[in-house]
């Protein structure tokens, strides 16, 4: 993709706020290659989905040729940052920092092309300045502009401790932008400050001010708070990809394409052909299914994407034995067996009445075809029986 106005829309589609836009279409215009910078302190290495939202729109850059440097912020990951918080946070060992760092190299690559990703560590840079540097540094800004952070002005407001080391952050991550003589930085949207303090260091050191885009926090699977392993909500990647694509597939039809726009390496116009085929009356699930495969794929391999329904029963769906299928043996006496007496007694179902309910309402297979509640099975032999969704064993009758 060469063409300005499709690689903007691209790399909109998602974003909360680009600032400022129109220094992005110049910078696509003037046809060079870009640095593309984010940074990651390595304070959480429990990876889910909602950390990848800004590798993905990192990949878009990278499909449109631009080099991205993966920051890791060994340094800054000391100082702790305060962004968000009401108290000063606990920094980081040097060996929690390294650990954690290593946790990020396994996954950054799963999403990024390497011929295009610089991994870089800030604290390479930060580590060398003096004294006097810092102090220069920190006379870029005031008091008074760090206070219009909104969690420095709450903290302040309430008489709650702000470490002067708190100060430091923002500029250390902006100066990060002028070592890396960075074209554009992502961040969330709660990194605004920090990223526009970006734009400053670098007019200050005869540099181009970065383009600032901030990305919104993935909702969960509940489509309601952000994503969140407390809360239950999340999709980590480190999932089996039995346990992703039943997470997945089990999301209200609603958020697929909150994670289509977010998650997805799918071209605008791929998502727009997909939002057709819904309104003529594609299968939702068939969709939520397409999107599993293509992030399974991503963090386990297209063989374990295309598996991945094999798990937990999934292929009962598509017409597929489950690899796990339970086995179950049952004594009769007698050359056959009813088939309500089969379920109840297999713990297919829970009583005779629930047996019938299933057989009068056409739910129960067996070898693949509906069966009816006078069907009798023969003795000696097994039987591939699903009730209803979510029961199925293999039966085995005595």
């Amino acid at each position: 993709m060469t063409d300005v106005a499709d690689a903007l829309a691209l790399l909109k589609r998602g974003t909360h706020e680009i600032l400022l836009e129109d220094e992005l279409v110049k910078k696509l215009e003037s046809g060079r290659k870009l640095r593309i910078k984010a940074g990651f302190d390595p304070t959480a290495p429990d990876l889910h989905l909602g950390h990848s939202v800004l590798l993905t729109k990192m990949r878009q850059f990278q499909e449109l040729g631009h080099q991205v440097v993966f920051l890791i912020g060994d340094f800054t990951g000391r100082i702790g940052d305060p962004t968000g918080k009401n108290v000063t946070r606990k920094p980081l060992t040097e060996e929690e920092v390294k650990a954690n760092a290593e946790t990020y190299k396994e996954q950054v690559f799963k999403v990024l092309d390497p011929a295009l990703t610089e991994v870089r560590f800030n604290a390479e840079w930060m580590s060398q300045l003096s004294a006097a540097d810092m102090i220069e540094l920190a006379a870029q800004s005031t008091v008074a502009r760090m206070l219009e952070r909104d969690d420095f002005e709450k903290r302040y407001t309430a008489n709650q401790s702000i470490s002067i080391h708190e100060f430091l952050y923002p500029l250390v991550q902006g100066y990060d932008s002028v070592a890396l003589e960075a074209d554009v930085e992502l961040g969330g949207t709660d990194q605004k400050f920090n990223l526009l303090m970006g734009r400053e260091l670098q007019k200050h050191f005869g540099q181009a001010p970065q383009v600032v885009m901030t990305m919104p926090l993935l909702e969960g699977l509940d489509g309601v708070q952000k994503m969140s392993k407390s809360l239950g909500n999340y999709v980590g990647v480190d999932d089996t990809p039995g346990v992703m694509f039943n997470k997945l597939v089990s999301m209200p039809d609603s958020l697929m394409w909150r994670y289509f726009e977010l998650l997805s390496l799918k071209s605008n116009d791929e998502i727009e052909k997909i939002r057709r085929s819904i309104e003529s009356g594609a299968n939702p699930r068939d969709i939520k299914m397409e999107l599993a495969r293509e992030l399974i794929g991503r963090y386990h391999g297209d063989e374990a994407a295309a598996n991945a329904h094999k798990s937990a029963g999934n292929q009962l769906a598509e017409g597929e034995l489950p690899e796990d299928l339970p086995e179950v043996e049952v004594t009769f006496e007698g050359e056959q067996a009813p088939i309500a007496a089969v379920l109840n007694r297999s713990g297919l179902a829970n009583n005779s009445a629930q047996a019938k309910d299933m057989l009068g309402n056409g739910r129960v297979k067996v070898d693949g075809d509906v069966v009816a509640r006078d069907h009798m099975l023969a003795t000696g032999r097994s039987y591939v029986i699903q009730a209803g969704k979510k029961r199925y064993a293999r039966v085995t009758l005595g």
